[in-house]
């Protein structure tokens, strides 16, 4: 019997734990699954014999020891923050590790050791990073095989509710962890290469620096750059290539009402509110406005948008930041931890709800002196709000190269990204038959 360990059971892991009990009699194995809410466990594994919940301490090294030391295979998905420590006590106990996540440097430093100690450690494993990689890599490979040369590639992917349950005026609902929401963009200036022309946007700029899309029967959405696109020139073989830029999905006003938050303040997370605990979401909305005692809050935030914002001004008044009743309660909060308070409140999946996962690639490239252009999406929907399309798309992908190794069809070690055709052709195609798969449209440019 093979034993897989699973650190945390969050949002992005129900798809991953319902994949893997399913083929744990076929291929006899065991899952671990270790959480602080054991009932949240139990939910998901439906008490089936394969599986053990654990409620001990992940992240205490000598409290998980037996455990590895047990596991076949580890799967972390806890917050990126935490991989380093488990990474590197999987290469002390030469155990196979998987994470969703971007890799650090950090983690990219164990490649020699994790070499030597005959593992993998595969990062970016989910669906952004993860699918991105591979259904982009299929593409450029594709180009690449028939003797074709990438000129310009545009990425972008958003988690977002579906059509018939987007039912309030910000055209968005949580799916993923909130805190990564609402720190989206932080940390330094979002970067890309434009015709040979490198673009670099800061924070204050992000959400008013839009690209425009339009899928055919999924309406309009809005992209603002992610992170630094520029290092996926040499992680994509494509290292003189003139355009590549990768961004986030939104539908059209949401980046522009988010844009004004972040001129208020209220994404901060760099110090913390004093008494947050007994702020209303008035009153903290106030605490960033002029002190005007003759001027209401909700006249205060009409001048601050504009007169040409209406609409947007409909935005906060739907979040409830004129409320001043219910104190958010958060000790020591920053505005961010109080703004996702807020958002918490209104923007998460009701019982019911179903959101959306939509992806797209936008490739041209030459051949043979013409000049050809790919476009690639994936939309895909969620079963229910345990079985969203995010925890579908993100664990799936984990799930299906956790059996990859487990039944020996893997020969890499060291730390890797999905890259290879090997790894991500399989993936690929199981992923279709799950209903997780790609449409593209090849078209000749004048």
């Amino acid at each position: 019997m093979k034993n897989i360990l699973l650190l945390g059971a969050g949002l992005s892991s129900s798809s991953l734990i319902r994949y893997l009990i399913d083929q744990a009699e076929k291929l006899d194995f065991h899952l671990y699954i270790v959480d602080q809410n054991e009932e949240m466990i139990l939910s998901k594994t439906k008490g089936h014999p394969r599986s053990t919940a654990l409620t001990i301490n992940a992240l205490d090294e000598k409290t998980r020891a037996p455990y590895m030391e047990k596991a076949d295979l580890v799967i972390s998905m806890l917050p990126a923050r935490f991989h380093l420590e488990i990474a590197k006590d999987c290469v002390a106990r030469k155990k196979n590790l998987i994470t969703p996540s971007y890799i650090s440097d950090d983690i990219k430093a164990l490649d020699a050791e994790a070499k030597a100690a005959g593992i993998i450690i595969m990062n970016e494993m989910g669906v952004d990073p993860g699918i991105d990689h591979m259904s982009a890599m299929k593409i450029i490979h594709e180009i690449q095989e028939e003797g074709g040369k990438v000129h310009s590639f545009k990425s972008f992917c958003g988690g977002l509710v579906a059509p018939e349950f987007d039912n309030n005026p910000w055209n968005y609902k949580f799916t993923w962890n909130p805190r990564n929401v609402v720190l989206a963009g932080q940390g330094g200036a979002s970067c890309f290469i434009e015709e040979n022309q490198y673009k670099y946007i800061p924070y204050r700029r992000l959400f008013k620096r839009l690209d425009h899309i339009k899928l055919n029967g999924y309406g309009d959405f809005e992209g603002y750059a992610n992170r630094d696109s520029l290092k996926y020139r040499a992680i994509y073989g494509l290292d003189d290539i003139p355009t590549i830029y990768r961004g986030t999905l939104r539908r059209p006003g949401y980046s522009a009402a988010w844009s004004k938050m972040i001129d208020l303040g209220l994404t901060d997370d760099n110090y913390q509110m004093g008494f947050s605990e007994k702020l209303t979401p008035r009153q903290f909305l106030n605490a960033f406005l002029p002190y005007e005692p003759s001027k209401t809050v909700e006249v205060k935030l009409a001048e601050f948008l504009g007169e040409e914002e209406k609409e947007m001004y409909h935005r906060f008044e739907w979040l409830g930041f004129f409320e001043d009743t219910n104190p958010m309660g958060v000790v020591n909060a920053s505005p961010a931890q109080l703004l996702q308070e807020v958002l918490v409140r209104k923007l998460s999946l009701a019982d019911g709800d179903k959101d959306m996962l939509v992806m797209c690639h936008d490739f041209v490239y030459h051949l043979n002196g013409e000049r050809y252009r790919i476009e690639s999406h994936m939309v895909n929907f969620g079963e229910d709000k345990t079985y969203t399309s995010m925890s579908n798309t993100v664990g799936l992908p984990v799930a299906i190269f956790a059996k990859m190794i487990l039944t020996g069809k893997i020969s890499a070690k060291g730390v890797q990204m999905p890259l290879a055709k090997e790894i991500y052709e399989p993936i690929l195609a199981e992923l279709a038959e799950l209903g997780i798969s790609f449409k593209e449209k090849k078209t000749k440019l004048t």
